[in-house]
Formats: C-alpha cells, structure tokens, sequence
C-alpha cells in the first residue's frame, strides 16, 4: 500500500497534468519513503528543503514564525504534493517550517535526483513541468480563495472540500490557517447554525 508505483503516482498528478505511465516509471525510481511521528518537523525554520512529497498518510502543515508564534499558511492531507518550493527551487533556507501533524508517511524525491532526471532525457522536464504545475495551480487558489473570500465563506468551503479537516486537526491550527481568532471561529459556527 504505501510502495511507490507508477500509477499511484500518475492517479495524484493526472489531476493537475494528465502523462502517460512511462513518464512516471521513470520517476518512481527515485522515489523515496520517509516516515514522521505526530508533532514531528519534515523541514524546519532556517533550513533548506531538500524535498518534493508526495503525502501518502496522516497530515502536514507549512508555518512561518510570527511574534513568536506558527502561523499555519498550508495544510496537507492524502494525495497531495507539496515542498517549501521557494526553498526547493533556490537551495537556500527560508522562514517556512512543515511539520506532520498525524503520523505520516510520505513518498519523496531529493533534488539532486530531480535535477538528475532532469538532465537525462525530456522525460525528467516533464515530471518538473508537472510538480511546477501541481504546486503552482494549488497556490494560486490558496491566494485567491485568501483575497476574495471572507472567513466564513473561507470556512465553509474548507468544510465542503475537506471536512476530515476538523475531526483531525486541531482547532488553533485551522483558525490560524483561516486567518481568524477561535473566537471569530465560534461565532462563525454559531451563525451558520
């Protein structure tokens, strides 16, 4: 169940770039598991991401620091891909944290196996183009739903998309991934009641 295959891995990206198996045998072989305790840290403040993940069970949470608290700016749940990209791409640290917030496995590729595969055949250019494409296409919804959405339409469609989200991860962290109060969370819930 938890072996990376090529068509696990194609039934994840088909969603944001449809290829054919080939492109994903090729890539399956540099996949690597990993597996994190709740509470965990994948990749901490002031490091360098050395990772794209695939999540294949439990949760993940990208934070920055702020007045010395996590602010929560992404969650992760099955079958999404996802990386400090900004640290990925430049090989340098950042301010993001991700830590499992579950028990977790995850399916990983290193970037030098990336940059490897890359420099092999156009094959390897593809799989790029698809995680730059799943990466992309999940950020730019985040800052739209973000800019044009209110808290409580914010709150309503995580429930729609998502509503595993609330049985599993606690509340701080989604009010802080909301960018609301528990306060605000509460009267939220009260209106919709």
């Amino acid at each position: 169940m938890e072996q990376p295959t090529p068509e696990r891995i194609k039934e994840i990206f088909d969603h944001f770039y449809k290829a054919d198996i080939t492109l994903w045998t090729e890539f399956a072989k540099s996949v690597h598991i990993r597996r994190f305790k709740k509470n965990e840290i994948v990749k901490d403040y002031l490091r360098t991401e050395k990772y794209i993940n695939i999540l294949i069970s439990g949760s993940v949470a990208h934070f920055v620091l702020a007045d010395e608290k996590d602010i929560c700016i992404n969650l992760y749940y099955e079958k999404q891909i996802f990386s400090d990209y900004l640290s990925f791409l430049t090989q340098s640290p950042t301010l993001i944290k991700t830590e499992a917030l579950e028990d977790t496995i995850i399916w990983s590729v290193t970037y030098s196996d990336l940059s490897e595969l890359y420099l092999k055949s156009s094959t390897g250019i593809f799989i790029g183009k698809a995680i730059s494409d799943a990466m992309f296409i999940r950020k730019q919804w985040e800052q739209i739903n973000l800019l044009t959405l209110s808290p409580t339409e914010r709150y309503l469609k995580l429930i729609k998309e998502r509503p595993e989200i609330f049985q599993r991860t606690s509340l701080k962290i989604v009010c802080s991934y909301l960018g609301i109060t528990a306060e605000s969370l509460s009267r939220i819930r009260k209106k919709i009641s």
